[in-house]
């Protein structure tokens, strides 16, 4: 074959791929009729994984896996579009890494709504405003993210999936390295760059602001301060990046939430995380107590993080994670069993324990 054959039937391959895709999207959009009439989810992250796990093995080691991730998140997106109605909120404004997240649990073509601040997140979901909510939760190297903790304790939206990030943190500047006296971000950005500012900008204030977007769009306002953020931040609003790679840990990852007004229903297709938070009474070995339960069972923590009760002074909270979903029988004694040592306990959530570095 020549030249011209090759190109002809790559020609004609991408003919079918597009009918493909054009048939694929008609079925989708009876899906979500269908889904619509009967009130079900739209967004259901655990076929999505399970499908994109089904599609790397049918591609074997002939194609990437990443690259079969990012093709099909694209074209899974043109398939929720299709479906929905109101769009995604998020963590703004536009170039943050919650942006990131979000576009890497919806893809591209899913309408998206930046919001101000996490209370407002919640607060677009919980009026119908946004159908789903992305927010950050948790830093691997500097911890939880205090305000989603709290909002997820006091909201009644409940988790339906997570997805996790690297972050490579930019400084932006319009001024050289030794004129800079103020640097703005997001509070978790700045403590995850400690150990750079120190050795390259010693006696530098710092600027906590909402979100590292919003330290970059603040110097409209404010020419002479730098901000770190990401290297998409710097394409948006035309600051360029003056040192690249700030973050303390090269393996600097943070993961996010996706809340919802609607949880996901039991008999996942993956594997299921559940998240709950629980308060305790003042009396010896109660954190063992509310523990043993899962223990018992062979509930598998993965994670506990306290937090002071907003609402009654010197009470504290524990959010724990676990691998199970949460009306699973082995579970649900379990919480039986908690809830005869503890105050109150609520369930956060059940969702995929996926959402691929």
């Amino acid at each position: 074959m020549t030249l011209d054959d090759y190109r002809s039937e790559i020609d004609r391959i991408d003919r079918e791929v597009i009918r493909l895709l054009q048939e694929r999207q008609m079925f989708s959009t009876k899906i979500g009729e269908t889904k619509r009439a009967r009130g079900v989810s739209i967004y259901a992250p655990d076929r999505e994984e399970a499908l994109l796990c089904k599609l790397e093995g049918l591609a074997g080691e002939t194609l990437p896996s990443k690259a079969i991730r990012t093709i099909y998140r694209e074209i899974i997106s043109l398939s929720i579009c299709a479906q929905m109605g109101n769009p995604v909120a998020y963590l703004g404004p536009e170039g943050t890494y919650t942006q990131q997240a979000a576009l890497k649990s919806f893809g591209s073509s899913v309408p998206m709504r930046a919001m101000p601040s996490i209370p407002d997140v919640f607060a677009a979901v919980e009026r119908g405003e946004a159908i789903y909510g992305v927010i950050p939760i948790e830093n691997s190297t500097e911890g939880a993210v205090v305000h989603s903790l709290d909002m997820l304790a006091e909201s009644g939206l409940k988790i339906v999936a997570q997805v996790y990030l690297s972050i490579e943190h930019c400084l932006l500047s319009r001024h050289p390295l030794k004129a800079i006296r103020r640097v703005a971000s997001k509070d978790i950005a700045l403590a995850q760059c400690r150990n750079w500012l120190q050795r390259n900008l010693p006696g530098v204030e710092l600027l906590p602001v909402e979100s590292t977007a919003a330290a970059v769009r603040r110097m409209e306002t404010e020419p002479d301060i730098a901000a770190i953020a990401s290297a998409a931040s710097s394409s948006i609003y035309g600051v360029p990046i003056l040192v690249q790679g700030i973050q303390d840990k090269t393996d600097n990852v943070t993961r996010f939430l996706v809340v919802s007004a609607t949880p996901n229903p039991s008999g996942a297709l993956c594997e299921e995380k559940t998240s709950l938070v629980f308060s305790l009474r003042h009396e010896p070995g109660a954190l063992q107590k509310a523990l043993q339960p899962f223990s018992d069972r062979g509930l598998n923590l993965t994670r506990i993080e306290s937090r002071p009760n907003r609402r009654i002074a010197w009470e504290y909270l524990f959010f724990i994670d676990l691998i199970a979903h949460w009306q699973e029988p082995r579970m649900q004694d379990a919480i039986d069993e908690l809830k005869k040592v503890c105050d109150g306990v609520k369930w956060l959530g059940s969702y995929p324990n996926s959402g691929n570095i």
